[in-house]
């Protein structure tokens, strides 16, 4: 049996929430499913990912394929990261404390980099919402004077 790894929608009419889920490949996008590991929401800023590491790691130990978002969402999470790591442990490249080691430091960098992103857009949002008078007083221009006419000597008028 083929085993994925996709999004299921739930949420109203243009609010859309998803749940992380394994699932058989045969099986409808929002039906049955075997395991649900997270849920995602894109309409926050950033988008809000909760995940389960661990099933999710087991999971792809296990064989499962996810979906192009869902690798995205695992990537952004670090459990593709984790598992290239663990490989490596495997491969005997490394131990297992000095893989633990570079995860967390990714890790560290890698929530600090999220946390700075959100503080901008909440000062950008901010700013955005600073008051801006709808009519504006329009200065006026000073009046054109019209310049006396003049009578030359002529006789004509010059202006």
């Amino acid at each position: 049996m083929a085993v994925k790894m996709r999004l299921q929608r739930h949420g109203s009419k243009k609010r859309p929430f998803y749940f992380v889920v394994v699932a058989d490949a045969r099986a409808p996008r929002d039906g049955k499913f075997i395991a649900k590991i997270g849920t995602y929401n894109p309409l926050t800023v950033p988008a809000t990912i909760q995940l389960d590491r661990q099933k999710a790691l087991e999971w792809l130990h296990k064989g499962a394929q996810p979906t192009d978002t869902v690798r995205r969402i695992l990537s952004f999470k670090g459990v593709l990261y984790l598992k290239h790591l663990l490989r490596g442990v495997k491969l005997g490249l490394f131990d297992d404390a000095a893989a633990m080691v570079k995860f967390q430091a990714w890790h560290e960098e890698h929530e600090a980099n999220n946390k700075r992103r959100t503080e901008t857009h909440k000062t950008k949002q901010r700013q955005s919402r600073e008051y801006v008078p709808v009519v504006r007083k329009v200065e006026e221009a000073p009046a054109v004077q019209a310049a006396p006419e003049t009578v030359s000597e002529e006789g004509t008028t010059e202006a």
